[in-house]
């Protein structure tokens, strides 16, 4: 039996447009009904970059009522083209993870103890025991009588999650206090 091209497209479109009206007709019943609707229904998307390497893979993030709700790859950036690697795949846990410190903690030399502290305390400590390991350890001249003006007691290293704006002030940060061991780990 041959099928014409004109009843074919009739069959065809007959198809559709029931496939079409099926939810409308038939109402779900039974476990099919219980099903809640997607987490991303109504959800703000917002396109970001990941956080975990050098490589710049895109991101979607949905957010509702201000809180994350779900983050997959980006389909239209040219780098990854909506996949992502282990990393990126968790990276919606970097936000919400119950165990994500969200306090300072310090643990005093010789302590077994954690302890949480003010951010203004340990931004003060820490400026003050990085201007003393400088002094320390400044070296005004080499043992030829050259002006070096360096510290060799403080290294720098920067991660592949800082921008070129971020890299850039660092540098000149690192610099002007005289850190001659300047590294940038943009590996995956």
């Amino acid at each position: 039996m041959s099928i014409s091209r004109r009843t074919f497209l009739k069959v065809l479109g007959s198809g559709v447009t029931a496939a079409g009206l099926t939810g409308v007709i038939c109402k779900r019943s039974g476990w099919a009904a219980s099903i809640p609707p997607a987490k991303t229904k109504d959800a703000k998307i917002t396109t970001s970059i990941c956080p975990f390497c050098g490589v710049g893979c895109g991101l979607v993030a949905h957010t509702k009522g201000g809180r994350l709700v779900n983050v997959e790859g980006d389909p239209d950036h040219p780098i990854n083209q909506g996949s992502l690697c282990s990393k990126g795949q968790a990276v919606k846990e970097v936000v919400t993870s119950p165990r994500r410190l969200k306090k300072v903690r310090y643990r005093a030399p010789g302590s077994d103890k954690w302890e949480e502290k003010d951010l203004d305390w340990a931004i003060k400590t820490l400026a003050q025991r990085v201007k003393a390991t400088r002094d320390a350890g400044f070296l005004a001249k080499s043992p030829a009588g050259v002006t070096v003006n360096r510290t060799e007691a403080l290294a720098s290293i920067g991660g592949a999650a800082l921008n070129n704006e971020e890299c850039y002030l660092i540098a000149k940060l690192t610099r002007a206090l005289g850190i001659v061991y300047l590294e940038h780990q943009a590996r995956l």
